[in-house]
């Protein structure tokens, strides 16, 4: 597992990219965010764990929000607003990361997420404009 230190996704910016797909903006990495937590390289990422995580609405819906509705480089949980235990939350972000869809670092006692736009788009293009197109 290799850690990697591109930016997040900007809010809902989306504009076309090469062959009519959405390109997502990302944001630079804030001067003295923490390293990432593990997660697979790009490389490494593969096809059936990112369909598997996204195959639960829920985690559909924390990349879609991430990815439509982020206003700052990452997010705690709890700016989600979902009414669920924290352990079925921690469950959810942990497979997403394993997955290699989001990048998580640790502030203190809070994990903030965003989308590892770049590497999922390189890997699977166009796999993030079906998410940020699906309306649940």
């Amino acid at each position: 597992m290799a850690s990697a230190t591109s930016g997040a996704v900007g809010r809902g910016e989306s504009r076309e990219g090469g062959g009519g797909r959405p390109r997502f903006v990302e944001r630079a990495v804030p001067a003295g965010a923490p390293e990432p937590l593990e997660e697979p390289a790009r490389d490494e990422m593969r096809l059936e764990a990112v369909m598997g995580a996204l195959s639960d609405p829920l985690r559909l819906v924390i990349v879609r929000t991430l990815l439509l509705k982020s206003d700052a480089f990452d997010h705690p949980c709890g700016w989600f607003g979902f009414d669920r235990p924290k352990s079925s939350l921690t469950h959810h972000f942990r497979t997403l990361r394993e997955a290699g869809l989001i990048r998580q670092r640790q502030y203190g006692l809070e994990r903030r997420s965003h989308v590892r736009v770049a590497d999922v788009e390189a890997r699977f293009p166009g796999l993030l404009a079906l998410v940020a197109d699906w309306d649940g």
